[in-house]
């Protein structure tokens, strides 16, 4: 199951959408999320804050800003806590 989401963060005064998918996997669940035309997994680690996981292909992508990441996991966890 999958739900399609925008996920609105604001990261060095500026606002910023990035579209994202919410998939449930069992008994939890991982939001993929669209940055910089690169897509980024979250998931819940064991203290339920989310941390992002970068594709295998990743290698040959310019990695996105750490920062920007960090922005993003606290939206999540704002919006999903």
């Amino acid at each position: 199951m999958t739900e399609d989401f925008t996920l609105n963060v604001d990261y060095r005064n500026k606002a910023r959408e990035f579209k994202a998918e919410l998939r449930m996997m069992g008994y939890t669940h991982k939001i993929m999320v669209l940055v910089d035309g690169q897509e980024i997994i979250f998931e819940p680690d064991e203290e339920r804050n989310y941390r992002a996981v970068l594709p295998e292909n990743a290698d040959d992508q310019k990695p996105p800003d750490i920062e920007l990441l960090k922005a993003i996991a606290g939206e999540l966890e704002a919006a999903f806590k």
